[in-house]
């Protein structure tokens, strides 16, 4: 799916999204990914849901956002609880979805000015 473009003044915006793709400002990215409307992390470092551990869940705590959006790839998975029990005890939401929902999720609540983060599994 293909969104305006968007030219990078409000922040990291979503453009398009596809089967192992999502293009962030101009940028086409097929890795995983960490994104807020002010940052970009474009080598997030699990692949597949399977492949989520504790420690990526807390790398999230240091980005300081209000919510998490988990993009699971193209079919909603759930990671093991204990995975992301340190966003949960430190207050920050977490949505689980696939990666397209995310996306347009993503681009719903960084508009409304919201501390987003998107985590994006672009494989599944």
């Amino acid at each position: 799916m293909k969104f305006a473009l968007d030219d990078g003044a409000q922040g990291y915006a979503i453009q398009s999204y596809g089967a192992g793709l999502v293009v962030v400002n101009n940028r086409r990215l097929q890795r995983s990914l960490l994104l807020l409307p002010d940052r970009l992390i474009d080598d997030w470092r699990p692949q597949t849901c399977a492949e989520l551990r504790d420690a990526d869940f807390s790398h999230l705590l240091e980005l300081d956002p209000d919510i998490v959006l988990l993009g699971t790839g193209v079919q909603q998975r759930f990671p093991a609880p204990h995975t992301y029990r340190s966003l949960i005890t430190a207050g920050i939401g977490l949505e689980i979805m696939g990666t397209p929902a995310a996306c347009r999720t993503y681009n719903v609540l960084m508009s409304e000015g919201r501390r987003v983060a998107a985590a994006l599994l672009l494989s599944d």
